[in-house]
């Protein structure tokens, strides 16, 4: 099949590998469309991700597909079925799996990040891992269910109220779904922070009740005229420098969340003064413990709008070009389309 192959950092090349078999609890999917997210672009770098990664590794975590094979034991979905896929495969048997973190499974086999993954015409995966979807669902759309399922964790664990006021700041593909659920969650006021303006003008389609250009307006000015208080912050770009606003521009007793993934080396200074002041709840959202099922029920729904968010549609062939040219980090989601 061909597939997409991590040799080392900065090396992604596209050539033939084999398929191998299936094991008996095992499904084999021809992936339609692939998803390329923030921790691809980490391992192409050399940065790691989530996990640690050893070449040689077919990268894509984010995918959907068609079932083309099944395991002798697999009786859940059948060939033909339209699904994607969870690449989480947690243990259950480990510490963490058994006292209800199971994000934190030490045994954890991650698709796409320590076994080959979605850049490639077909992937292995245990049935257990696998959620069909609806006729009425792209397989383009499908394909956001992981990226969903991993803003539902964060979301959920920033406690949003009804009426709470939430700033999320970096407006990329993930930032845009953070607003939408936020919106959902019963926020009444959602601002974004970020300096591109097509993107603010996105977010305010999107259901953002205001934006601010973090280049040219002081946003904690901005912020003091249009709330009394910041009750959550959602920082999704993975830079010191946002990471630091947002404890900043944090209210009183607010939540802050880092989802965006930082370079391992990053750190930026912290006031405990100002943490203690205000009450502060730092927190963060690793991968997507159990909210898979609920991502695709979102996506079923249509209540997340995920046309504007998908801007770019590359096939196999040329997916170097998107880890290598930045003029397709400056958009929105980037799809590799394989069969």
């Amino acid at each position: 099949m061909k597939a997409a192959v991590y040799h080392g950092v900065h090396d992604l090349r596209v050539e033939e590998v084999p398929v191998r078999e299936l094991k008996d609890n095992e499904v084999k999917i021809q992936v339609k469309y692939c998803g390329v997210c923030g921790t691809d672009m980490h391992i192409f770098n050399g940065d790691g991700g989530s996990f640690e990664v050893h070449p040689p590794l077919i990268p894509g975590h984010e995918f959907s597909g068609v079932v083309a094979e099944v395991g002798a034991k697999v009786t859940s979905v059948k060939v033909g079925d339209r699904v994607s896929g969870d690449p989480n495969d947690m243990c259950g048997e480990c510490y963490y799996c058994k006292n209800a973190m199971q994000q934190f499974c030490t045994n954890n086999v991650g698709v796409g990040t320590t076994v080959d993954g979605g850049f490639a015409e077909y992937v292995i995966m245990r049935e257990k891992q696998v959620y069909k979807f609806s006729d009425h669902l792209s397989f383009k759309e499908a394909a956001m269910a992981e990226p969903i399922s991993c803003c539902l964790h964060g979301i959920d664990l920033c406690h949003i109220k009804a009426g709470d006021t939430v700033l999320v700041i970096g407006g990329g593909p993930i930032g845009m779904i953070m607003l939408q659920l936020a919106k959902q969650a019963g926020a009444s006021k959602v601002i974004l922070s970020e300096p591109v303006e097509e993107k603010r003008a996105q977010a305010l389609r999107l259901g953002a009740t205001k934006t601010i250009d973090p280049v040219h307006e002081d946003v904690a000015a901005v912020l003091s005229d249009y709330c009394e208080n910041v009750n959550v912050v959602i920082e999704c770009v993975g830079n010191v420098h946002t990471q630091e606003d947002a404890v900043h521009f944090a209210g009183k007793c607010a939540t802050v969340m880092f989802f965006g993934l930082a370079s391992p080396e990053d750190s930026f200074p912290l006031k405990p003064d100002e943490v203690f002041k205000k009450e502060l709840h730092l927190t963060s959202s690793f991968i997507n413990p159990y909210t898979f099922e609920r991502a695709i029920a979102v996506l079923e729904s249509g209540t997340i709008e995920l046309g504007e968010l998908i801007t770019n549609e590359v096939p196999l062939d040329d997916v170097v070009d998107v880890f290598t040219k930045p003029e397709y980090r400056r958009t929105g989601k980037v799809m590799i389309r394989i069969s």
